[in-house]
């Protein structure tokens, strides 16, 4: 029988079942295969019935049904199990066939594996897959990288079945060579993380210092998502602030105050310290995460550790709390841009290390639509960067500098507030303090290079004297002339 699907995916959990429903309705004939083949025949007789999805019981039997070139996406857990179904492709595929991992995988495996399967005649993308379970059914986000060879025979595919913006244009194209999909991908995660940290404090604040309701908050999240604020992470954070429990309580109150994490935000965060980035925002939502986790140990320090009430004056008086609202919002959207900021900065490091030529103006298309993060605000972001493709930072386009500048006097108001009240506010803090640190032309960082030198002769570099030539001086007299040598991150 000849051939008659155009792509295999392998992995039949929610993500997957929905990624491939999604390609049946827009035409394209999907091979299912799953390690545990009782899935496969479950799926057929429920979830695809009635669909073209082909049912595949063995990897051979899989490719035996694909056109060629081959294409066979995964989308299993990362780590080992993609390398493992990689050693099981392998001995069935011929030389151009197109090998696809839509799991959240770090990048320097997919830099790794690209090669390895180009060494084998093969072509290998790596892509990150945005959008969640609704995502992945109904148009996610795709940020596909690897062989470059390989995206003219998946482009229909992945463009046809991910999200659209308004004008039809997909939320999907090419990010560049190696590892720079997932990349790009593990980048969105650790904002996703930071965005969801800000709403969380911004929830805090209003919920404990402005003592409000899951009902009256779950107002004020409306109304936020109108404005500049209009996102997906605000619309459901609506939701779930007016979603009562059996009892007619709010649900969100009875949650345990306990955050997990799968790993993205972290290695997002590492990769930054290896790159000397200061991605200061995301960093505190994955601390936070660990903070929060520290449960047991947090209700025994409630009980001996004092500090003020939270309980905010401005409460007692409306037109006053009205104001410490809009406040809030305005501290939330400029930690946000300061978030976005710091991950743009994180990916041009990157950019710049890989030797990737990332696209920035069209990462925020990517991200516009599908992806957990999609909000108005990207649309922003693709303007500044298609107005100046070699902009250094998003804090020095004129939009967002005038957005800056329009929030800052509130955005100060509410750390202020929320330090003296002793509310936690990490990310809303480091935010601010990344603000101040980047507009400073001067930084207290000349002693703290005096100190390196006196401790352990590392050297320094003179203002009057021309960058790149570094002194060392004998502090005490009693030290020689012998500088350690200089490094950098």
């Amino acid at each position: 029988m000849e051939p008659q699907a155009d792509i295999a995916l392998i992995g039949l959990a929610v993500m997957g079942q929905n990624l491939i429903l999604n390609m049946n309705d827009h035409g394209f004939t999907v091979v299912a295969y799953n390690r545990t083949v009782e899935k496969v025949d479950h799926f057929l007789a429920n979830e695809a019935k009635g669909t073209k999805v082909i049912g595949a019981h063995s990897i051979e039997e899989m490719v035996s049904k694909l056109k060629k070139p081959r294409r066979v996406m995964m989308l299993v857990k990362a780590g080992k199990p993609v390398d493992e179904f990689i050693e099981q492709l392998v001995p069935h595929l011929e030389q151009g066939d197109i090998i696809i991992d839509g799991g959240n995988s770090l990048f320097e495996d997919t830099n790794r594996r690209v090669k390895y399967c180009e060494s084998k005649g093969l072509l290998f993308i790596g892509t990150g897959v945005s959008g969640g379970e609704e995502g992945a059914r109904h148009g996610p986000s795709i940020m596909p990288g690897g062989s470059p060879a390989a995206w003219p025979h998946v482009k229909n595919i992945f463009q046809g079945v991910a999200a659209k913006v308004e004008d039809g244009s997909p939320c999907c194209d090419w990010v560049g060579e190696g590892g720079a999909g997932h990349y790009v991908k593990m980048v969105h995660n650790g904002i996703e993380y930071g965005d969801m940290q800000l709403i969380c404090e911004a929830y805090n604040i209003l919920k404990n210092g402005l003592g409000m309701s899951a009902q009256e908050m779950h107002e004020v999240f409306a109304e936020w998502n109108k404005g500049e604020l209009d996102s997906y992470l605000i619309e459901i954070t609506r939701d779930i602030l007016a979603f009562k429990d059996t009892d007619g309580s709010p649900l969100v109150d009875k949650i345990l105050d306990t955050a997990g994490q799968k790993g993205t935000g972290k290695w997002t965060v590492q990769n930054s310290a290896e790159l000397g980035i200061p991605i200061t925002l995301i960093a505190e939502a994955v601390y936070s995460r660990c903070v929060s986790a520290l449960k047991d140990e947090r209700v025994k320090a409630a009980r001996k550790l004092k500090g003020p009430k939270p309980t905010l004056s401005v409460a007692k008086n409306a037109a006053k709390k009205k104001q410490f609202i809009a406040d809030i919002r305005d501290a939330l959207y400029a930690s946000k841009i300061i978030s976005y900021a710091q991950g743009y900065m994180l990916m041009r490091a990157a950019a710049a290390d890989q030797k990737w030529n990332l696209n920035y103006g069209g990462i925020a298309l990517m991200w516009r639509g599908g992806c957990i993060i999609r909000s108005r605000f990207l649309g922003k972001i693709k303007e500044a960067y298609d107005n100046n493709p070699k902009l250094m930072n998003l804090l020095l386009d004129d939009y967002f500098r005038g957005e800056i500048k329009r929030c800052q006097k509130g955005w100060r108001n509410v750390v202020a507030a929320a330090a003296k009240k002793g509310i936690p506010a990490p990310a809303f803090s480091t935010a601010l303090n990344f603000y101040d640190q980047y507009r400073t032309a001067v930084l207290p960082a000349n002693l703290l290079q005096a100190q390196r030198d006196y401790f352990g002769a590392h050297t320094y570099e003179r203002t009057d004297k021309p960058r790149g030539e570094f002194f060392h001086t004998n502090w005490t007299g009693r030290g020689g002339t012998t500088s350690s040598s200089t490094y950098n991150v």
